[in-house]
């Protein structure tokens, strides 16, 4: 498994890197107003109104970036540091998370796609690996611990699909924000750039879990193999 940790390792500084520069490049263009004064909360108002989604509440949330939109409420919940921050930082986050909303209200297959599998990836992230360990263990001495470990594998793929449909969804409502906030003048041309930094940013930590689930998932498969051959 020599493979695993020769890979995994650029992987977790690849992951460092990301999470660093999403804090820091929001942190940046938050000190900076956009010049329409508009808030995060007023951002996502606005954009949600132009696509006819009156129906859609907006609340807060604690912490930072926490932002995110619930589909089974149809609430868009915008954290502390992006509902009443006039940035254009606020105003990026929030216009990326009305592009969910806007996809939610399309049917946008693969924000579908990403939602039917919440409740398998969930057991799948939390219980896969575990399953899949404790059954190579018992294939010692139990011919259905291999049977076990099979299930753990399956249901860690299905956390994997998760991370993988993650990142065209989230592209996708990033590049919906940019274009509304281009067409709608609602920023700037110089303000729009650093509105793209800051999801550009973001979608680093995105690709960082996908590439971390897939070898994990690598890794697993090549233990179950490895204790079939064995059996």
């Amino acid at each position: 498994m020599a493979w695993y940790w020769i890979l995994i390792i650029p992987v977790m500084i690849f992951s460092l890197i990301a999470q660093i520069r999403v804090s820091s490049t929001f942190r940046k263009y938050n000190q900076v107003p956009a010049r329409n004064g508009l808030t995060g909360t007023d951002a996502a108002r606005t954009i949600l109104d132009m696509n006819n989604l009156q129906n859609v509440r907006i609340e807060g949330v604690a912490g930072e970036l926490s932002d995110h939109y619930d589909p089974r409420s149809k609430v868009l919940r915008l954290s502390d540091s992006t509902r009443n921050s006039p940035s254009i930082a606020a105003i990026g986050v929030a216009a990326h998370e009305a592009g969910h909303a806007i996809q939610d209200s399309v049917n946008y297959t693969p924000n579908k796609i990403r939602a039917a599998l919440v409740p398998v990836a969930n057991i799948g992230s939390t219980a896969g690996p575990y399953l899949a360990i404790f059954g190579i263990i018992l294939s010692y001495t139990a011919q259905f611990g291999l049977t076990l470990a099979y299930i753990g594998l399956g249901l860690y793929f299905f956390a994997f699909l998760f991370y993988l449909i993650t990142l065209p969804v989230e592209f996708n409502a990033s590049n919906r924000a940019i274009k509304i906030l281009n067409s709608s003048g609602m920023l700037a041309q110089d303000e729009i750039k650093g509105a793209k930094k800051v999801l550009s940013a973001a979608a680093m930590t995105y690709i960082a879990s996908a590439i971390t689930a897939l070898l994990s998932l690598l890794r697993l498969l090549a233990l179950v193999s490895g204790s079939r051959r064995r059996n």
